[in-house]
């Protein structure tokens, strides 16, 4: 009788004291890093790639809710525990913030919510709900780090398989030349977008379809590789569409219909094989809990002082990290410092005209340094010194907007880009080395950032310096050095040119970065 008397209880009263704290919990998480959570929201508006996100908070409300009975029966014991790892995700939200990493703050902020449901609810609770909790990742927008090398697929699949059809195709970097037109793989064409799309059903699908760990991982990686294959082959249709039609189809805003019509398809054929394979519940043992541990009764009660209590200590913690940051960030008077150096011996000079016509590109406003210098022996070099203050988002030294070249309405191509050690003084640089082309000009470009006194090339170790920086010291000036030297067939013609550039005069540049970043 006690025990169907619990049952009752459990039924009548499936929303604990536990479960409204934790739902308080994550409210007032939202409200403290309201503006992490609106740049997600923001995201999947302005963009058609990520406006699943949209979705995924109803589906995760939707498959708790289907798993209240279980979630229920359990003990909803306090893991003050689990306080250490959101101590952890705060600080991690943090130096994202500071380093103005705004996915990983937005990975960090998400985390949280699986980690609060652990310290007011309990460990069991939060592995009865894994999957929703997890699935709520998918509401990130991330995925434009993977652009260029689903660029470069999709251009090396396309360029191969025309050859394999016996066309002739003529390729400089993403772009290549077939005899009827030119083509280039663009970030619309990278598969970015199908891929997103097929990762996120597909998941969702195979949970709802497979009971076995080992089928839905199977089914997640297919749902991974069949869009990137699948993004080859249309482009590879597209292009044979262009060209067997001597450039009349397949050439504008059609061939985007083609491809999602195509996507449709292999996305209705991946779900339909793997409908071959589905696993009833009644084929297996079902992972959700008994009859009989669904009218257990409770022996562990917990007083509803210590879940109060522990709601509290979870707010005050996660609430530390927004506003220190807020501290951090308060803006301070900065007075944009114009940049100068001076020219050692006589070896170079200015010149009175420019190398060519083009410049790296920047959003914000940075301080800016350009100058064209001519040697001896009337061998001409572009320097570009390009400096950021109080950085913030929309304002900051590594950032997607900031390019050598646009993708789309520009003369200029990039053609190839590598690392490069070069030896300048007896000290070992590395560089990026970019090789650029317009109709009239070859242009070979070294750059590297500097911060704090440090060196790379790297945008993730950028990134990492300039968090060091916010939190360690009130200097967070960041600066790209950019040289660029013309050649005329080989783009080693400019090489020499370049590293006597930098042997000459990288010194007197690095001595008037830290003039004006002390100042």
């Amino acid at each position: 009788m006690n025990t169907l008397s619990s049952t009752e209880n459990l039924n009548r009263n499936p929303i604990s004291l536990a479960a409204l704290m934790t739902i308080l919990a994550v409210a007032g998480i939202m409200i403290f890093y309201h503006m992490t959570a609106w740049s997600m929201v923001a995201t999947w508006y302005r963009s058609e790639t990520y406006a699943h996100g949209f979705l995924i908070l109803p589906f995760v409300i939707y498959l708790i809710w289907t798993k209240r009975k279980s979630i229920v029966a359990l003990d909803q014991q306090p893991s003050p525990t689990a306080l250490i790892g959101l101590c952890v995700l705060g600080f991690l939200w943090l130096i994202s913030e500071l380093a103005s990493v705004q996915v990983l703050a937005q990975y960090a902020l998400v985390a949280m919510l699986p980690a609060v449901v652990a310290v007011i609810m309990g460990y069991r609770v939060m592995f009865a709900m894994a999957f929703p909790l997890v699935y709520l990742f998918f509401a990130v927008p991330f995925g434009d780090v993977l652009i260029p090398p689903l660029i470069n697929f999709t251009a090396d699949f396309t360029v191969n398989a025309l050859q394999l059809s016996g066309i002739p195709v003529y390729r400089e970097g993403t772009f290549f030349s077939l005899p009827t037109g030119n083509w280039s793989v663009v970030e619309a064409c990278s598969g970015l977008r199908y891929l997103i799309a097929s990762v996120t059903l597909g998941t969702l699908y195979a949970y709802l379809t497979y009971r076995s760990l080992s089928r839905r991982l199977i089914f997640i990686a297919f749902s991974i590789v069949v869009p990137i294959l699948a993004n080859g082959v249309r482009a590879y249709l597209i292009v044979m569409t262009g060209h067997l039609s001597d450039m009349q189809l397949a050439v504008g805003v059609d061939h985007l219909i083609y491809g999602w019509v195509f996507f449709g398809f292999v996305m209705l054929l991946l779900f339909w094989v793997g409908s071959l394979w589905r696993e009833d519940s009644s084929e297996i043992i079902n992972n959700d809990y008994s009859e009989k541990q669904l009218t257990k009764t409770r022996n562990n009660s917990v007083s509803n002082k210590k879940t109060i209590l522990i709601t509290c200590a979870t707010l005050i913690i996660t609430s530390i990290w927004p506003i220190y940051a807020t501290y951090l960030e308060e803006d301070e008077d900065y007075v944009q410092q114009e940049f100068s150096f001076y020219l050692p011996d006589n070896k170079w000079h200015i010149a009175s005209n420019s190398v060519s016509d083009w410049k790296p590109i920047y959003i914000g406003e940075p301080g800016r340094f350009e100058q064209h210098y001519v040697n001896n022996e009337n061998e001409m070099i572009s320097l570009y010194v390009t400096y950021y203050y109080n950085q913030r988002q929309g304002n900051e030294l590594i950032s997607s907007g900031n390019v050598l070249v646009l993708e789309m309405d520009s003369p200029w191509r990039k053609i190839s880009e590598a690392k490069r050690s070069v030896m300048i003084n007896s000290r070992d640089v590395t560089i990026r080395q970019t090789q650029l082309r317009s109709h009239s000009h070859n242009l070979l470009v070294w750059n590297w950032y500097v911060l704090g006194g440090d060196e790379t090339i790297n945008p993730y170790m950028a990134k990492a310096l300039l968090a060091r920086n916010r939190l360690l010291s009130s200097n967070d000036m960041g600066t790209e050095i950019i040289i660029a030297a013309p050649y005329e067939v080989q783009p080693d013609e400019a090489i020499p040119v370049l590293q006597q550039f930098l042997t000459d005069m990288l010194p007197a540049i690095l001595n008037g970065l830290e003039d004006i970043s002390e100042q």
